[in-house]
């Protein structure tokens, strides 16, 4: 973020505040020869200076060193004395010409305090005392003089004031705020004095010729010793909390009537805890860990009556279950295997199965029927299913990729994009930044040198000159920096760098030299050679990094920033002009000014408006290799588990299925293209997230059912024809295909309820995707299953079919003689029976569920964001930008409070609600702004705000005499230091006095106003000379540059602003819960302020719109999360017709999902859109762990923990290796990825994901279904079509 903002005060501002300071100077002379002055005894009626003598060789006029009596001046100059001066009555110390001049310079110092009265009232009279007190000598001593023309004149001075004073008087006035710049005037009037000493010590600095200051050297004093006469000065200091000369609370926080605050507290207090001893635990934690303990004793409670009861029972008598597998291999052994399944007589003739629903009826016949078409008339399904898809491909021709941040990650109707829209409609968008950044690396542990020398500076100009001379091609016109920048006063560009102290010129450089540069960082307020080349203080701060406090000669780092403007886009070509000229700046950085910089041994970092948008262009391909690597590998595991085990090598050519496999992931890719292409012929556009996620999640899917449909078919006798065993295996898995896909397909799709517009888009690509690939799996895919059969059955070569060989046996794809491949007799003969042990099954639960317990707690440690490193290439060259971002800027984003209708009519009170002067409200919101800029680690709001509307009033108030001023025909008349009002030298740069303006008077009377307050009328007339008046030394309160773009002044003649804006900074924001919890704030505090001042006051800053989504992060995490499970539950409850069963799916669904968001908060990976995204998916990739076992358990015979072993043999191998060996040598591949977020978020949660989905599907479920298992269904039409269907296992 661009330091500074863009809406800084382009005025004369530091020269106004240092002449102020030569007020109570320009009365005394200075002498050409030095001499030493003699004492002029104090005494009451008597002056230490008198008269002016002559002027100084710079035109300021100086005054005697003359010790005479007061003089009483006649009637209309004591008047003129008093209406400026009103504590000076009777004699005075001072000329006409001499109070002329006092009052010539003081108009100078009303614009910076005449919001405060108190203040404004106690600094004239400072200077009215020093220059016209008829008791001058009490109080002050010429000590030093020298002689010009043989006249005395002063050389040098004390001036004696008291303590309290001295205190008082800073007191009224050190919190003064001057808000144009975002700042206090004490730092223009001051020099950012911390106390009434320092104050008083800067004012006193003698100035060298031709430079703002005394002319002499000032001493105040507060001690003198009582034989001396010196009485210091200690007249009436009125209080910034004086009723009768109020401040407002902004200028004046300790008053009685600022104490009570409106501003909503944000939640400091520590989190619920626990503690027991030395251990501390937070009261969720705590409360897990009982609950947790307390299950796990009742569990293990009830096991122990279960034992007890076990042994007290009838022994129950047992025979084997013996599949097909096992009756070949008795036949050779002549015996029963010894580890045949035990199925208890009794307990199976006790478990009384229930009917099936009758869509699983329904659902059976229909498979049945359809496996047996599928098989007479596999090329009329394959041609006919592949039509669709084909078709759909079409709408390709319109593929569009959305990559705009706020098109993806922001909702249309989202509360940031409308308040972003009607900032840019109604005021102006945010300026483009361009950045660079120097530094100085640190060596040997040592800290960073400071990058503040002239090798440097000289390198900066060097910079400078290429920038400005980098022309960039658009349209065939070349662009430059002038042509784009941002000009506040449409001359200079707004430039912010080290050199603006020499207005950007070698030439001034070589003549002051660094230590001028080292001058500017203490005085930039108020020294006229420091600003701008447009006429702007530049805060040290916002060009420097890396200092110590506000130590800025250590500073270690140059910034350089070009703002840019901005224009609303609607057509994507408004700023062609910028970018052309951002990527030819990009290139020059990197191809001329980088080895540059590195030959000077500095480093250098950079960035422009578009290089985040170039960058993440460019990391979507930079992976593609990686992600096409990833896919090519589990094709070649599909292919490869999806073969059988020959029983000779060269029946490998025969069994295997590499086209079968391929042939299944193009199926999985055009399901994919068609759901694209069906999108896209609608107008809806793609994201990259769509283009790397979803060919993987419909992989996942499509892969498990490949494996389930294959194995299913091989499960099936051989002594079966083909039609038969497709139609009994479709019967058989067919409806777990279908549940889990449709319960995938309705989780998806109820998910694209979410208003964020990438993940909508992405649920809804997933659903249509999913349900496609579901569509091809039980058409095409089981038609390319007939014809592989069937080659195989011929002995022909897979992938050349047209080649046979004669020796190959027949019976290689399954059947009764055939042998389990390992996996299939691991899950029968070691999987199944371990977890059949009693104590295997408590450990599971325990287990498990102490995971489950562990990852609840451990989710709430989620923090929302999205480092703008990881979605980075890791050889950006944004990566180093941002790390020196958070390293050296030491100024936050800029801040806009909006107003919306501003009702400025007399009768409106919403004036006084905003204003932060005097006679406003003391919890208008511009006070509330500057308490809360008082609690910056809270509020991460870091000064009070530019208030365009304190200026206008304090820019039109009488006592602004050098501001809001007319002719005698009505006309505008610009401040005495403004042409036409002075006559412009182009040699000297000085501006002479003109009479042009003799005439011209305020604008308006104290009379005329309503309690200080301009009428409608007054409001509506003078508003666009505001605005259109230049800041300068007499009148720094001009709005032109400072505030052009701060209202809207369409159709304000009604007496309503549409919007108007206050400009203010956040804190630094280094971290993502900083921009988070700023944003946070910044609303809270609109939202209370709206609320109490009956007004609509929004908050908005650059990066808003970016971060919203945090805000409610967890709200569209656990929504889309709740809508997935209830959406499977339903589903899988209306198939079932099992609420049992559909309940122990969703809480094993639930678990995975809370499993996966505790390895999220220990691998610190955070809560974004990405993962949301991630966790959505996952649920539906869980479901096909969960439902095949599930539904294989259900159409089981026998008690639950038969059944659960039947279902792990049966099952278990093909979702092991459909899904989980598949997805683990796919994402292992993304771990070598270009781009972090594919590690963090792909790799690293799909990884996550796999693991504990397989230990959950594999594990913990059989576990659960073997001791409170829904009771068997009974399928007759299953049974009597294919009674050994079980019996055999195939993978």
């Amino acid at each position: 973020m661009v330091p500074g903002g863009r809406r800084r005060g382009p005025a004369a501002l530091a020269a106004a505040a240092i002449a102020l300071m030569q007020i109570s100077f320009l009365v005394f002379p200075i002498s050409a020869q030095e001499s030493n002055s003699s004492r002029v005894v104090p005494a009451e009626g008597y002056c230490s200076m008198y008269g002016i003598c002559g002027q100084r060789s710079d035109g300021k006029v100086l005054n005697c060193a003359n010790a005479t009596k007061a003089v009483k001046p006649d009637t209309l100059f004591s008047s003129r004395v008093q209406s400026l001066c009103p504590t000076i009555t009777g004699n005075v110390c001072c000329t006409v010409d001499q109070f002329d001049t006092l009052h010539q310079q003081v108009q100078q110092a009303v614009p910076f305090l005449v919001g405060c009265p108190a203040c404004l009232r106690n600094f004239l009279n400072l200077f009215c005392e020093m220059s016209c007190s008829p008791n001058q000598s009490l109080f002050i001593n010429v000590n030093s003089v020298k002689q010009i023309n043989s006249t005395a004149t002063v050389d040098g001075i004390d001036y004696y004031v008291t303590t309290n004073y001295g205190e008082d008087l800073y007191n009224s006035c050190k919190d003064v705020k001057f808000g144009t710049l975002n700042t206090r005037a004490m730092d223009f009037l001051g020099g950012g004095a911390k106390t009434y000493k320092e104050w008083l010590a800067f004012l006193g600095r003698q100035a060298k010729p031709n430079e703002p200051g005394s002319p002499y050297l000032i001493t105040y004093r507060s001690d003198s010793s009582d034989s001396s006469g010196v009485k210091p000065l200690n007249s009436t200091i009125y209080s910034c909390g004086d009723p009768s000369l109020g401040c407002s609370c902004g200028d004046c926080p300790s008053s009685s009537v600022c104490t009570g605050s409106l501003l909503p507290q944000l939640n400091t207090e520590t989190s619920c805890s626990v503690k027991m001893g030395s251990l501390k635990a937070k009261c969720l934690d705590f409360s897990l860990v009982v609950v947790y303990l307390a299950l796990l004793c009742a569990v293990l409670l009830w096991g122990l009556l279960y034992r007890t009861r076990g042994r007290t029972a009838f022994p129950l008598k047992t025979k084997p279950l013996r599949n097909s597998d096992d009756k070949s291999d008795s036949n050779k052994n002549g015996k029963s295997p010894h580890n045949s399944v035990q199925v208890s007589e009794a307990a199976s003739s006790t478990v009384k199965p229930s009917h099936p629903s009758i869509i699983q009826t329904y659902m059976s016949i229909f498979f049945r029927k359809h496996g047996i078409f599928v098989a007479r008339h596999p090329l009329l399904v394959l041609c006919v299913s592949l039509l669709i898809p084909v078709l759909l491909c079409i709408g390709l021709l319109r593929f569009k990729v959305e990559t705009r941040p706020e098109k993806l990650w922001v909702s249309p109707g989202s509360r940031t994009a409308g308040e972003k829209n009607y900032f840019d409609s109604h005021l102006a968008p945010f300026y483009r930044i361009e950045q660079l950044v120097l530094a100085t690396s640190a060596s040997g542990g040592s800290a960073a040198p400071s990058i503040v020398n002239d090798n440097n500076m000289k390198l900066l100009f060097q910079i400078q000159k290429k920038v400005d001379d980098l022309r960039a091609n658009y349209s065939g016109s070349t662009v430059a920096l002038a042509d784009i920048c941002l000009k506040p006063l449409s001359t200079d560009c707004a430039t912010q760098s080290v050199l603006q102290y020499f207005q950007l010129d070698p030439k001034k450089y070589d003549d002051s030299g660094i230590d001028h540069a080292k001058f500017c960082f203490q005085h930039y307020t108020s020294e006229e050679t420091c600003l701008s080349t447009f006429q702007s203080p530049i805060d040290p701060s916002t060009i420097l990094g890396g200092f110590p406090g506000n130590n800025f000669t250590e500073a270690s780092a140059f910034v350089i920033t070009y703002p840019v403007n901005n224009k609303v886009e609607t057509t994507g070509q408004e700023n062609g002009k910028a970018v052309a000229w951002e990527r030819a700046f990009i290139s020059l950085v990197k191809e001329e000014i980088l080895p540059m910089v590195l030959a000077q041994n500095l480093t250098l970092s950079f960035s422009s408006e578009s290089s985040i948008q170039d960058e993440l262009n460019r990391e979507s391909t930079a992976d593609a290799i990686t992600i096409v690597i990833s896919y090519i590998v589990m094709f070649a595991y599909i292919s490869f588990t999806l073969g059988d085990r020959p029983s000779r090598w060269l029946s490998l050519f025969v069994s295997s299925k590499v086209l079968l496999g391929l042939s299944g992931v193009v199926l999985v890719m055009l399901s994919v293209l068609g759901s694209m292409g069906f999108f896209s012929a609608i107008g809806m556009k793609s994201t990259l997230i769509i283009m790397e996620v979803i060919p993987f999640l419909v992989l996942a899917v499509g892969v498990d059912n490949m494996c389930i449909l294959v194995h299913a078919v091989k499960r099936q006798p051989d002594q079966s024809n083909l039609e038969e065993r497709i139609s009994d295996a479709l019967v058989e898995v067919g409806p777990s295909i279908t549940l889990a896909s449709f319960a995938e397909v309705l989780a998806f799709a109820v998910s694209a309820i979410n208003p964020m517009p990438a993940t909508r888009v992405f649920s809804m690509f997933a659903a249509l995707a999913v349900f496609m690939d579901f569509l091809l799996q039980v058409t095409a895919f089981v038609a390319l299953i007939v014809f592989d059969f069937r080659r195989a059955q011929d002995g022909r070569i897979d992938c050349v079919p047209c080649a046979r060989i004669v020796s190959s046996p027949t019976t290689g794809d399954g059947g009764d003689g055939q042998k389990l491949h390992l996996l299939a007799r691991y899950m029968r003969d070691i999987h199944g029976p371990i977890l059949s042990y009693r104590a295997v099954k408590f450990v599971v639960i325990a287990v498990f569920v102490g995971l489950a317990f562990a990852s609840i707690a451990l989710s709430t440690r989620l923090q929302p964001g999205l480092e703008q490193k990881i979605v980075l290439p890791r050889n950006s060259y944004l990566q180093g930008y941002f790390d020196d971002l958070a390293k050296y800027m030491k100024v936050g984003p800029p801040l806009y409070f909006v107003v919306k209708n501003f009702n400025y009519s007399s009768a409106s009170v919403h004036t006084n609600q905003i204003c932060s002067i005097n006679q406003c409200n003391s919890n208008s919101l511009l006070n509330e702004i500057a308490r809360q800029s008082l609690s910056p680690e809270t509020s991460y709001i870091a000064k009070p705000a530019a208030s365009w509307l304190d200026d206008f009033l304090i820019w039109m108030s009488p006592e602004a005499f050098g501001c809001c001023r007319k002719f005698v025909n009505g006309s505008y008349c610009p401040p005495d230091d403004q042409p036409p009002c002075c006559q412009f030298d182009q040699d000297s740069g000085t501006c002479s006095a003109s009479a042009t303006c003799n005439n011209c008077t305020t604008c308006f009377l104290h009379s005329e106003l309503d309690n200080g307050r301009p009428s409608t009328t007054q409001f509506k007339d003078k508003l666009p000379w505001f605005l259109d008046a230049l800041p300068s030394s007499d009148c720094s309160k001009g709005g032109k540059g400072a505030y052009s773009t701060s209202l809207d002044l369409s159709g304000y003649e009604s007496g309503i602003i549409q919007a108007s804006a206050f400009r203010t900074y956040h804190t630094p924001l280094n971290k993502q819960t900083d921009y988070v919890n700023s944003m946070r704030a910044a609303r809270d505090f609109s939202s209370k302020m709206s609320e109490d001042l009956q007004m609509e006051i929004f908050p908005y800053s650059v990066f808003y719109i970016f971060f919203e989504q945090y805000l409610g992060v967890w709200k569209t995490a656990i929504m889309n999360i709740c809508v997935c499970l209830g959406t499977v539950f339903v589903v899988c409850f209306i198939v079932t017709s099992s609420l049992w069963a559909s309940a122990i799916i969703l809480i094993v669904l639930a678990m995975i999902v809370l499993d996966l968001m505790g390895v999220m908060a220990m691998l610190g990976i955070q809560l974004n859109a990405i993962s949301v995204v991630n966790l959505v998916m996952s649920i539906g990739i869980a479901v096909e762990f969960c439902v095949h076992i599930t539904h294989a358990f259900m159409i089981g015979n026998g008690d639950r923990e038969t059944r659960a072993r039947q279902a792990l043999s049966t099952m278990g191998a093909s979702v092991f290796s459909g899904i989980t060996l598949t997805k683990l040598v796919g994402v292992i591949v993304l771990r070598f990825a270009k781009s972090e977020v594919f590690v963090v978020y792909y790799f690293q949660m799909y990884l996550a994901l796999v693991l504990i989905g397989f230990l959950h599907g594999l594990i913990f479920l059989p576990v659960v279904l073997s001791l409170c298992g829904p009771p068997p269904k009974s399928a007759k039409p299953i049974e009597q079509s294919q009674p050994a269907s079980a019996s055999t296992e195939q993978t």
